[in-house]
């Protein structure tokens, strides 16, 4: 579980990076300065929970695996393709009904750290 949580996050980190820098080199001359808000608070909350499944992977090399830091890991992995990548996509096409998915990746993200939350609370103290 380390293992893959620490590719995961790190790939996720990579490409926030990457789409951030299209977004600010490509994309702003085409949507604009308010589309391109949108995406920037999808690139923060892209990188930000990227790391934040890379601090999951820590926490599994120090812990041990368990299922409360998976579902923490998936969980945040879904909220960025649910989050961000609806920001990214409304940002890119303008349809306005993507903006009704956001709000799931923002519940995925909650429940993710809430999942971390629980099972940092149920470990014994060393």
């Amino acid at each position: 579980m380390q293992r893959k949580f620490m590719i995961i996050g790190a790939i996720m980190a990579m490409l926030s990076v990457a789409i951030g820098a299209f977004g600010a080199h490509l994309l702003e001359p085409i949507v604009g300065e308010d589309a391109m808000k949108v995406y920037e608070t999808g690139v923060q909350y892209h990188m930000a929970h990227a790391l934040g499944i890379i601090l999951i992977a820590i926490a599994a090399g120090i812990w041990g695996d368990s299922r409360k830091l998976a579902w923490a890991g998936w969980l945040l992995f879904a909220g960025i393709i649910l989050f961000s990548g609806s920001l990214y996509v409304l940002t890119v096409t303008g349809i306005k009904l993507l903006g009704a998915i956001t709000p799931i990746g923002g519940v995925a993200f909650i429940a993710g750290w809430i999942c971390l939350i629980a099972d940092a609370a149920s470990r014994k103290k060393r």
